[in-house]
């Protein structure tokens, strides 16, 4: 008989066997519930003004889940308004007059209140007013195709197929934080700028900005069924190179961390092997220590930061699965006798609200600036050196330069101006070459100070920080004997 045939043959009775054992097998019910104090990770569609009861609108960044699936998917709407302004802190509001914003600065706290799935259910949500992360968020699809499509077909097709998606299921992953936060688009940096430039200017909450908007309350959604064969592997070990997608529970910052100090982390989606049996469910809480803590120093040299992770604890859900005992030719459970167990895990990949992150292959968390930061210094000394050659004799004819050189290089004043003390400045460095040349220098040793000499980024994670961790369970095996 043709080999095809009995391919065909063969899967067709895998299919058919398969639901009959599943049906034979013994179930337990999970509850589905989002507890209060998960996040919800969303971005704003539209900018919203700064105005008490402004809509806001947004949509689900990630999905939620509940022990072992997703419950709320990505792309989820979510909409609620602005309950509330808090004035920004007095040294922002300093830093802002001394740049020629004289705005009475505000941050606008959100509050969502209504959710809606993509299948057009409707949830009432409450979640804690937030004034949103300094990042924005910009969807952009990127599609893979398959370079080799007649490959995919048979039995040695679909396997290699299999490990080929859970190969990029772990690659998107670890991309998915850097990518996580994009820098805004040229026009809107540029409008941004001018924006600010202003010394009066409206206030908004900009497209894109991105919310971790906690649940007050928990949300249910009811049960599903569990079996045993697809629980055998819960509570084991980890294979080796495995990624979990994680929150931080512990705020972390490389100024004031110590070397010893506890760090909690809780997985926010499952971990399964690769025959989708699942190990770790969502909820489990990871266990460490910050290993290395170093302050930012002088000339912009960064903080670092690295912390480690050693315990694991299943969450409630995995105690209560008590199945009956098995019988002598069934495969034991370990998931009954271990819901702590140690292991060795380290960051791979992390998201910072506050600068841009770079991870080593040990762990080590370290902030990134870019080096287009001294493009403002070269613009600074080429603008204030024009406000300061206010030698009438570069004009033409003595043109408007010749009344007495008072209203010389008025375009040299008028961008130094500009550089100390925004419009504001430029209006004022009219009144004298002097004024002009002042604002100019004061910019310059401001741009000089702030991109040279000042201090570098900490490294900092706020509470709900999304990160990833690759466990690594030979090296606890090591650490162990």
């Amino acid at each position: 008989m043709n080999v095809k045939y009995l391919t065909v043959i063969f899967f067709v009775f895998v299919t058919w066997a398969q639901p009959q054992a599943t049906e034979n097998e013994p179930q337990q019910s999970i509850p589905l519930t989002v507890p209060a104090s998960v996040p919800l990770r969303v971005y704003l569609t539209k900018r919203i003004p700064k105005k008490v009861g402004a809509p806001v609108e947004a949509k689900l960044l990630e999905g939620v889940y509940a022990f072992d699936r997703e419950v709320i998917p990505a792309g989820s709407q979510v909409t609620g308004h602005v309950s509330r302004l808090e004035p920004v802190s007095k040294f922002e509001r300093t830093k802002a007059v001394l740049g020629g914003d004289f705005t009475p600065l505000h941050r606008a706290e959100v509050e969502f209140t209504s959710l809606r799935m993509p299948n057009g259910r409707e949830i009432a949500i409450q979640t804690q007013e937030n004034i949103g992360l300094n990042s924005i968020f910009s969807p952009k699809a990127r599609p893979r195709k398959n370079p080799n499509p007649q490959n995919s077909t048979g039995v040695m097709g679909a396997g290699k197929q299999l490990v080929r998606d859970q190969i990029n299921t772990q690659i998107d992953r670890v991309r998915s934080i850097p990518d996580m936060v994009r820098s805004p688009n040229k026009m809107e940096q540029l409008s941004d700028y001018l924006m600010a430039k202003l010394p009066y200017h409206p206030q908004f909450v900009r497209n894109g900005t991105r919310f971790d908007a906690e649940l007050k309350t928990p949300l249910d959604f009811g049960s599903e069924s569990v079996t045993r064969s697809s629980m055998l592997l819960l509570g084991t070990q980890p294979a080796a190179e495995s990624l979990v997608h994680a929150r931080l529970i512990t705020p972390l910052d490389s100024s004031i961390s110590k070397q010893g100090q506890q760090v909690d982390a809780v997985l926010s989606s499952p971990l399964f092997s690769a025959d989708h049996k699942l190990i770790l469910p969502e909820g489990t809480r990871l266990t460490g220590s910050v290993v290395m803590a170093q302050k930012a120093r002088w000339f912009h040299r960064t903080g670092k930061l690295r912390f480690n992770f050693q315990d694991v604890d299943l969450p409630e859900e995995a105690a209560q699965l008590k199945f009956p005992e098995p019988q002598p030719e069934t495969a034991p459970i370990q998931t009954q006798k271990v819901l702590r167990f140690r292991s060795q895990a380290i960051l791979k990949a992390a998201e910072s609200d506050q600068a841009r992150v770079k991870v080593d292959s040990e762990g080590g968390v370290k902030t990134t600036e870019s080096k287009a930061r001294f493009i403002q210094t070269a613009i600074a000394v080429l603008i204030a050196s024009k406000s300061g050659d206010n030698d009438a004799g570069h004009l033409h004819g003595g043109g408007i330069g010749s009344v007495g050189g008072q209203n010389s290089n008025v375009s040299g004043r008028t961008l130094g101006g500009g550089l100390g003390f925004g419009l504001v400045g430029s209006a004022l460095s009219q009144s004298s070459k002097y004024v002009g040349t002042a604002f100019g220098y004061y910019g310059l040793g401001w741009a000089v100070f702030s991109t040279v000499i000042a201090r570098g980024q900490e490294v900092q994670f706020d509470k709900n920080a999304v990160i990833d961790i690759g466990f690594n369970p030979r090296t606890a095996a090591t650490a162990t004997k």
